[in-house]
């Protein structure tokens, strides 16, 4: 059977997740098919990019604490490929009718790395903290009211409005579970030391030596057992694309996220040890958006920013920059949550002439020099360096100079959202499995925080956005949460404080001998406890 890659993998946001979940491939995908029993024991290598900035995920939606983190800590659930809830430190769960009302009892004999028991304290202490200082986490869990903990084993969570994305928002990934007699000493956007990082997790922090590697140990004493399997990870942290798909070849290390150039990935299709798994999961749902800075001169002119959108041709940045891997998508909701996208809605016609024109009337002739003015561009390590420079060639194209500004990725988020020091930034956001978790962050003016990053950079504010989003995040009716976000995106589209470019798919690239990677919603930002090597595959 010949596949036209680009077609299938459009396929796979376009229709395949018509839901927003994560599912199983069709029988010509190439996903290694799991053996019977796993064998303990082993090593598994991960390959990362890039250097991540933390290892725990309570304050930040950043990528590199999710993906480590989530080895480190449990969270109250899990979640199978469709979002289905699974126990985790939660054994059982209820909601009330009314949706204001959480009961999670919590599994006895659960301890941190530390030897302290978890409670429900704990489980308070971190939802509050969530609430407090995650880019997510304040829309998810701004209507709890109060957490009784007054049963150790129970928490009850009351809301002053229901909260519908709530029940999926509580992966280890996403609203880890820490331990409260560490993290009640440090101020909410303070990250812990080394020492410091204990979490009740699958796997212990070893060892963490930036810009080399981050070693974690298993956890003997897991509640789990017998699980993990492994012994230990080592994620190894290579930002040079091309010494991590020598390092995959050789088998210097077995699995990472989007670990190669896309160019590669069909000769890596080809090699017999390895397979490529471009499944979609939807703790991910990665989406791709040039920010811009309403707090530039120019950029607060709407004939500005709509002029940018003009001059960006997206098919060929998809094919280009991407190589097919993705779908064009004109509004902040992508189509791995299709139920909620505002299809009417279309990408800006590419049309460099009527970008020069609105330029024109926005008092911004171009001069001698063939420049109109310049702006700072800037690009999250997490997509290819190739972005920037397609969107520079392409405002160069209309007198826009768009000078690039590359930084490593703890020095980007610093620039964007504390030092507020840029004025375009392509950035890699994440739709995940709820536009309230995903896409209200970047829109609602309460998110707008120096220092709290991938939230709210181009300080945008619209009363009625505002009101739209905070009526979807408590509204249970599902058909008029729909019609609220549709018309969200309207507005968006409108204002354009965003031009939102593409949802990419990044494959995981792994060795036959690596089973059981990905067993549910979160990918490989999962905990790996289901992990194993097998030896008749090496």
């Amino acid at each position: 059977m010949t596949i036209d890659r680009r077609r299938f993998n459009q396929f796979l946001l376009l229709g395949g997740i018509g839901l927003g979940a994560g599912f199983s491939l069709p029988a010509f995908a190439e996903v290694a098919a799991p053996a019977a029993q796993p064998v303990p024991g082993g090593t598994l290598n991960i390959v990362y990019h890039p250097e991540p900035n933390g290892l725990v995920s309570i304050n930040t939606s950043a990528g590199g604490p999710q993906f480590v983190g989530s080895k480190l800590f449990d969270g109250l659930l899990d979640y199978d490929y469709d979002l289905n809830p699974r126990p985790q430190i939660a054994e059982s769960w209820a909601v009330s009718e009314d949706g204001l009302d959480y009961v999670f009892n919590i599994r006895r004999g659960i301890t941190f790395h530390d030897g302290t028991p978890l409670t429900s304290a704990d489980v308070a202490f971190s939802i509050l903290r969530l609430k407090e200082a995650h880019p997510r986490g304040r829309a998810i869990f701004a209507q709890v009211e109060s957490i009784d903990t007054t049963d150790p084993h129970v928490a009850r969570l009351k809301l002053a409005k229901p909260s519908p994305a709530l029940i999926t928002a509580l992966a280890a990934s996403e609203s880890p579970i820490v331990p409260k007699h560490i993290y009640e000493t440090l101020k909410p956007e303070e990250n812990p030391t080394v020492a410091q990082i204990v979490g009740s997790g699958p796997f212990k922090l070893n060892e963490w030596v930036p810009g080399s590697h981050v070693i974690l140990d298993k956890n003997p004493d897991y509640w789990d057992g017998p699980r993990p399997y492994l012994d230990r990870v080592v994620v190894r942290l290579i930002n040079d694309p091309g010494a991590r798909a020598a390092a995959l070849e050789a088998g210097e290390v077995d699995i990472g996220p989007n670990p190669v150039p896309l160019s590669d990935i069909e000769r890596f299709r080809a090699i017999p040890n390895l397979v490529v798994d471009d499944r979609v999961y939807a703790y991910a749902g990665n989406f791709n958006q040039l920010t811009l800075n309403l707090e530039n001169e120019y950029l607060k002119n709407l004939k500005v920013r709509r002029a940018i959108a003009h001059s960006l041709d997206l098919q060929a940045l998809l094919d280009i920059v991407l190589y097919g891997y993705g779908v064009i998508s004109p509004t902040p909701i992508g189509p791995g949550l299709a139920r909620f996208q505002n299809t009417d809605i279309q990408p800006a016609a590419f049309d460099p002439e009527r970008a020069k024109a609105l330029l024109d009337e926005a008092g911004y002739p171009i001069g001698a020099d063939g420049r109109r003015f310049s702006l700072r561009l800037t690009n999250n390590p997490f997509n290819p360096p190739a972005y920037a420079d397609f969107i520079k060639q392409a405002l160069a194209g209309v007198g826009i100079d768009a000078q690039i500004e590359r930084f490593d990725f703890a020095t980007f988020v610093k620039k964007v959202y504390t030092d507020r020091a840029w004025d375009l930034s392509v950035d890699a956001m994440s739709n995940t499995f709820d536009p309230t978790a995903g896409v209200q962050r970047v829109y609602w003016s309460r998110n707008f925080k120096i220092g709290l990053p991938f939230s709210n950079a181009s300080r945008y504010e619209n009363p009625e956005v505002d009101r739209l989003l905070e009526a979807a995040a408590v509204e249970p009716d599902e058909a008029k949460r729909i019609a609220l976000f549709k018309e969200f995106q309207v507005i968006v589209n409108q204002d354009l404080p965003v031009i939102n470019l593409i949802q990419p798919i990044q494959p995981i690239v792994a060795n036959r001998k690596v089973r059981d990677y990905a067993v549910g919603a979160t990918g490989l930002i999962s905990g790996l406890q289901h992990t194993w090597i097998d030896p008749t595959a090496a």
